[in-house]
């Protein structure tokens, strides 16, 4: 069953993305409330926020990309969870089809959705005057610190997808992740926070993220943050898929 793996996802995909092309709330939500982020805080906040650079919009991109994709790996888990209540599950196990297409038209169709919204964030910042002299292979690293984090953001998607005990649950897990941005370096220097605040966003996950993002952007050295970067990433990414996986057989079981 597993050489019709790759042609079994495709098709569950294409079922997932339009799904989500019928679904105005989940457009609004992935890609208009970062949007709004964006607004509010170079037109409103940005005026007071001292960032040490004369552009906010670029200073403050990369965190919002964060928020973006947190936003949108929360439909991940409700539409996994939708899916899982409806016995669509059940049905497509009982199908000739390989098993793990089903999860993994998930996973992709999240990595597709969040491309998107992060193309369409990016778009909208270049209006609001972002610029970035990065050549191609700079962005190419960017798109891939980017995929990596939507990968290892979606793992985590699929664990609350799969064990929840209702809609608002699966998707609940995210609101510590959208607000993980909040405290770290995606909107103010770390160097402006309290001792013990400061300490946690300068070892938390964003902050190396963000700083190694920001930094590729404006052609900048990014030092050892882009291996702290890359390690968190990689390692959640594992950590989660193991346990998505776990939690997956036992539901199929």
């Amino acid at each position: 069953m597993s050489k019709h793996f790759f042609s079994d996802t495709a098709v569950l995909l294409g079922r997932s993305l339009r799904h989500i092309t019928r679904s105005m709330d989940t457009i609004i939500t992935t890609t208009i409330m970062p949007i709004g982020f964006l607004l509010l805080f170079v037109y409103v906040f940005g005026g007071a926020i001292h960032a040490g650079t004369d552009s906010y919009v670029s200073y403050l991109l990369p965190g919002i990309l964060v928020i973006t994709i947190a936003s949108g790996i929360s439909y991940t888990a409700f539409r996994l969870f939708l899916d899982m209540q409806s016995g669509i599950f059940e049905r497509f196990q009982s199908m000739p089809i390989a098993r793990s297409s089903v999860l993994w038209a998930h996973v992709v169709t999240s990595v597709v959705a969040n491309s998107v919204s992060v193309i369409v964030v990016v778009l909208v910042a270049v209006i609001m005057g972002f610029r970035s002299g990065a050549g191609l292979l700079t962005w190419l690293a960017v798109a891939g610190i980017l995929l990596l984090l939507t990968l290892a953001l979606t793992w985590i998607a699929v664990i609350p997808g799969l064990t929840a005990k209702s809609a608002d649950g699966a998707s609940a897990f995210a609101y510590p992740i959208i607000f993980l941005p909040f405290i770290s370096s995606a909107f103010v220097p770390t160097e402006t926070m309290p001792g013990p605040v400061r300490w946690f966003a300068e070892n938390q996950p964003v902050t190396s993220i963000v700083d190694t993002i920001r930094n590729l952007l404006a052609q900048q050295p990014v030092g050892a943050d882009i291996w702290i970067a890359l390690i968190w990433c990689v390692g959640i990414l594992l950590v989660a898929y193991v346990f998505a996986m776990l939690a997956y057989r036992k539901k199929i079981a």
